[in-house]
């Protein structure tokens, strides 16, 4: 197995910026501004990937089951976040998500689908709820549509790695799914060391 090659995606991601994460609405758009929230913001990725990935895992209806629950569940997070709910505790819960949906591929958990979809969207929730937080001066309706559609494509490159893998490294040897864990658990430990940060 290639590892250093494994290793690229998640060290590309940690070198990401976060200065980047708020795009300002008024100069950028509304949109921008919210597809650029999560895609900049590293708990959010490494977590939104993590959904695809194990879903690529779990195989059959938890490839469109897992990231609807997630989106899904955000949304409703936004929502309440823009009328003002007090949610505690929501940074830690996103940075939990991270190491345990990434120990959740590591340990090719095998849930059943509805269980599986609550648990996306319980931490789903949390991430909408920070999205709204950081709403600031843009319009709801367009920055909902920019964090909904970098969800749904941080879910399917989840989702692709994760078949990319089986292909590539061939199912015969189950190496796919090896390597598959194997980023599972560089994402958990990357959300631990943003925890320690």
């Amino acid at each position: 197995m290639n590892y250093p090659r494994l290793l690229a995606v998640p060290a590309l991601m940690l070198a990401t910026s976060p200065a980047f994460a708020h795009v300002d609405p008024e100069a950028h758009g509304s949109f921008a501004a919210g597809f650029t929230h999560p895609v900049f913001g590293l708990d959010h990725v490494l977590a939104m990937i993590a959904v695809g990935l194990w879903a690529a895992l779990l195989g059959g209806r938890a490839i469109w089951g897992l990231p609807t629950a997630f989106v899904g569940s955000m949304v409703i997070g936004f929502v309440l976040s823009l009328t003002g709910l007090h949610i505690p505790f929501v940074e830690p819960v996103i940075l939990a998500s991270v190491v345990a949906l990434g120990a959740l591929v590591a340990i090719a958990a095998r849930f059943s689908l509805p269980l599986s979809m609550a648990l996306v969207g319980i931490f789903g929730f949390f991430h909408g709820h920070a999205h709204g937080g950081e709403i600031g001066g843009a319009g709801e309706f367009g920055y909902a549509a920019g964090f909904i559609s970098a969800t749904a494509l941080l879910h399917a490159a989840g989702v692709l790695i994760g078949y990319g893998a089986k292909v590539g490294l061939g199912p015969e040897t189950r190496r796919g799914e090896i390597a598959t864990r194997f980023l599972g658990g560089v994402t958990a430990l990357c959300g631990l060391a943003l925890m320690a940060g």
